[in-house]
């Protein structure tokens, strides 16, 4: 760093590095916006053009309608730049925005846009801040680096921070409903209503307290009522919650399905699980409460108790002190 530092001082003095970074982010921008402009080539028109016998033609209208209303025109023109070109990263990618709560087309495309818009603007930002407030001349090689390279940084990574926050408390509010959840099944249940039935009102009566769990329960009973396999719907729930509890749900409702038992009986056992759990819970958070307060409690009821105690014999040795000094004179 520090030969990088002199060789750009001796080609273009003092603010030498600063012309290199910048020089750098700007050869960037140049070697990315023509990969904007680049876009996939489209699948449907080499089929259409492949396919000379027409059993396997699509009508054009057709697909023009149909890409237009799954995808982003704007987004979909940048597809190769704004997806990720590894089949499981897109994947994962994917199933982190769900259980984030973002289920649309573009997501994936919004989130790497995202990510790339707030690190180049983050790194303008920088740059600017760096010429027009501090001295570039004083600065030193990690002076430069950290004002102009954090904000990039910084912009870059906060998309990922806020799907990551998002995702966790978008579980843990499913966590906490869950258990009330099941408890209305139960009764929508034993009530006489079927399984589906059941979902869709405890989706409804769930969307006040947690809005989150009840859009999950709506989507499984809108894919039910599109005629998919019940198993398949309850695994991608549980993919999609990401959460232990609903997991575990799912399971036992696919062995109830699969053994024929009744799903009022495993309802019943799995629910007074839940609670117990839940309340397990709540007893692990009050038996961290103590350790979790100790320091605080140090460090605010400490200080007054010495003050309290030991000001007083403070206060009387100096007076000693004072007293035996004048009487010295």
């Amino acid at each position: 760093m520090q030969a990088f530092n002199e060789f750009a001082t001796s080609l273009f003095g003092p603010a030498g590095p600063m012309i290199v970074i910048a020089g750098l982010g700007i050869l960037l921008l140049v070697l990315a916006i023509p990969m904007f402009f680049m876009s996939r080539s489209n699948p449907m028109d080499r089929l259409n053009t492949t396919n000379a016998s027409g059993r396997q033609k699509v009508d054009a209208a057709t697909r023009a309608v149909l890409r237009e209303k799954h995808k982003n025109q704007k987004l979909n023109k940048y597809a190769q730049f704004l997806e990720p070109q590894d089949a499981k990263e897109l994947s994962d990618v994917r199933m982190k925005l769900l259980q984030a709560g973002y289920r649309t087309k573009d997501a994936v495309q919004i989130y790497y846009f995202a990510q790339f818009a707030l690190g180049i603007g983050g790194l303008i930002l920088g740059i600017v801040y760096f010429y027009l407030i501090l001295d570039p001349a004083n600065a030193s090689t990690q002076q430069t680096v950290m004002y102009t390279l954090g904000p990039g940084a910084a912009g870059y990574m906060f998309p990922k921070y806020w799907v990551t926050s998002r995702m966790q408390k978008r579980q843990e509010e499913i966590e906490g409903g869950f258990p009330d959840s099941l408890d209305m099944m139960l009764v929508c249940v034993e009530a006489g209503q079927s399984m589906d039935q059941a979902i869709v009102r405890v989706s409804k009566e769930l969307r006040a307290s947690y809005p989150s769990l009840a859009d999950e329960f709506e989507l499984v009973s809108y894919e039910m009522k599109a005629g998919k396999d019940k198993t398949n719907v309850l695994n991608d729930m549980g993919e999609r919650c990401g959460v232990q509890d609903v997991m575990s749900f799912v399971t036992v409702l696919n062995q109830s399905q699969s053994f024929g038992t009744p799903i009022s009986d495993a309802l019943r056992v799995y629910a007074a699980e839940m609670r117990d759990k839940r309340v397990m819970r709540a007893e692990e958070k009050a038996n961290k409460l103590p350790t979790k307060m100790t320091l605080t409690t140090m460090m605010l009821t400490v200080p007054p108790l010495l003050i309290i105690l030991v000001g007083p014999s403070v206060v009387g040795i100096q007076q000693l002190g004072s007293l035996g000094g004048s009487m010295g004179q």
